[in-house]
């Protein structure tokens, strides 16, 4: 297991886990993936990138049932995170956060030291998640989503902060990786 259930996060009716993404994952994952995105990858996609030695793809579960998903590509020093999704009747119970926590912590695992991510402009719970771990916005990316035109805002974390510092930070509610 990546990341284990803690007292920091709502409870689940069900014990919450984050593990790496199988196959089996793959029709529950893209279902979500319709539920949340506009345009969405396909099955083949979420196939290959399993295979991706480069990247991590993460399942977060309530009992056996998959309720969100998070990847990205690390090629050091450096990790993108790729997608992140939380299904709509599963959302505002911090599984997301959950979720960005493992790929942080995954990512210093393999060795990267910055991440970077793009997110829809409108996405404003997105936008302010990533902010509380640090991220900065840099640059925003006009019309980057071609299914509705769309500007994306390009997010780092430089250097990523070690995902131990994150977690004791938040829990004692300090923040040395950017205000709030």
């Amino acid at each position: 297991m990546i990341a284990e259930t803690d007292q920091r996060f709502p409870a689940q009716e069900e014990e919450l886990t984050i593990v790496p993404m199988a196959r089996q994952d793959l029709d529950r994952v893209v279902a979500i993936e319709r539920q949340s995105f506009p345009t969405s990858w396909r099955r083949e996609a979420y196939e290959r990138e399993l295979l991706n030695l480069n990247a991590r793809y993460l399942v977060a579960k309530v009992g056996a049932e998959v309720v969100g998903y998070g990847g990205m590509w690390v090629i050091a020093p450096e990790a993108h995170i790729t997608t992140l999704a939380v299904a709509p009747d599963n959302r505002r119970r911090g599984i997301g956060e959950r979720l960005l926590t493992a790929l942080l912590e995954a990512a210093e695992d393999m060795g990267a030291s910055r991440v970077t991510l793009e997110v829809r402009e409108s996405n404003a719970a997105a936008r302010a998640l990533y902010h509380k771990y640090g991220f900065e916005a840099v640059a925003y990316m006009r019309g980057y989503y071609p299914d509705t035109g769309e500007d994306a805002v390009v997010m780092w974390l430089n250097p990523a902060p070690p995902a131990s510092q994150v977690n004791d930070d938040r829990a004692s509610g300090e923040s040395k990786h950017g205000p709030r």
